[in-house]
This record gives structure tokens, sequence and C-alpha cells, in this order.
């Protein structure tokens, strides 16, 4: 059994697991699967068209002219936060994941498992966020861009490049400025694991061997 508040729209197509809840103000679009367990605040939209200046939008509100947007289970999205579905494919949430206040994620996105976006942050088009990524308050991600597993990106950033898995990066634009030790640790690395990673990224020694063998 879901929750939804009396002035949500939940349209006409979406597909709805159980347990949800869903707050005052929501909009969710055709097209969007979600999972079970979501927690959905208020005045949030989910799965309205990709921002695509050529692509067609649609006339009436329960027609769908995106690829669609996939939410997984035992997620937080909070207060007008925005997802919007794909253009090319469908916009991805896994599973326990927090997305806070005024979040954006563009189309074509694709956000791990556990992942943390803090209030305000900006994902362009196409961006990937790997497992257990946080990003901090406000930071701005170029499209095509990829977050790797683990990483942490500091409030305030742009990431205008890749960001390697367990880094810790920040700036305008972002710089690698060691791992992500901490995380690494919670994640069950070894400790001499995560220093090594640490002392490579800082260093600017190679590190594709470190990662291979974390990522398996």
């Amino acid at each position: 059994m879901n929750t939804i508040h009396p002035s949500a729209h939940v349209s006409r197509g979406v597909e709805l697991g159980s347990g949800n809840v869903v707050g005052p103000g929501v909009v969710i679009h055709p097209g969007v699967r979600l999972g079970d367990d979501n927690w959905i605040g208020a005045g949030v939209v989910l799965g309205a068209p990709p921002e695509v200046r050529s692509f067609a939008h649609p006339r009436d509100e329960e027609d769908s002219y995106g690829a669609g947007l996939l939410i997984g289970s035992q997620n937080v999205i909070r207060e007008a936060a925005q997802v919007h579905q794909g253009s090319q494919r469908p916009t991805e949430i896994g599973d326990g994941a927090f997305i806070m206040n005024q979040v954006y994620v563009a189309h074509d996105g694709n956000i791990g498992n556990g992942v943390t976006l803090a209030s305000s942050v900006l994902l362009a088009g196409h961006v990937t966020v790997g497992e257990r990524a946080n990003l901090g308050l406000g930071v701005a991600v170029h499209q095509f861009r990829t977050v790797g597993v683990g990483a942490m990106v500091g409030m305030g950033s742009v990431v205008t490049a890749d960001v390697p898995a367990f880094a810790k990066v920040y700036g305008v634009p972002a710089r690698v400025v060691g791992a992500n030790v901490v995380g690494m640790q919670r994640s069950g690395i070894a400790n001499a694991d995560a220093e090594d990673l640490d002392r490579r990224y800082r260093d600017g020694t190679a590190f594709d061997d470190v990662l291979s063998r974390l990522l398996g």
C-alpha cells in the first residue's frame, strides 16, 4: 500500500511498488516506474520531459515523450527535487539513495545505489554517479561526466572531468586532492589499500592497478 497526499498528481501509466510515501504537491509524470518504500517530499517532480531543445514536449500532461525514469527502492527524495526522464534511454536511480532538497538530475542520468546528493546539486544530462558516491552542497557536474564509485565531491565544486573511484575532489574546476579514505574504510576496504590509493592520488602517480584490484 502506498501513501499519496491528496494534492499529489500521479499520472496514468505510472508504475508504483508498495510502501511509497508521496508528499504534497508531488508530480509524477507518465513513464515513471517506482519501486518500494521510497519517500518523496513535497513539490518533487519526477519524470518531466527531458530538457532538450529539439525534443517534443507533450500537449497533454498524461502523454510521455521521453525514454522513461526508473527508480529503485528505499530512496529518499527531498523537497523540490527534480528528476527528468531520459531522451535516449531511461534515467535511472538505484536503491537507497539520499537526494536532498532542490537537487536536479537531468535526462539520461544514472545514479547508483547508496548515493548521497546534498542540497542543490545539479547534474547535467548523461551524468553517471557511482555507488556510494557523495556530492556536497551545490555541486555542479558537466554533461557526460562520471563520478566514480565511493568518490567524494566537496561543496560548491564544478566537475568538468571524470572523477575516479574513491577520489576526493573539490574546487572550480574540481581537482583530485586525495582518496576518500573514510568512505573506503566504511565500505570495508583495508586501511593499507585506502592509504595506498590516497598517496597515489596526492602524488599524481599511477593508480589503475589499485582500482582494478579494489573494484574487482
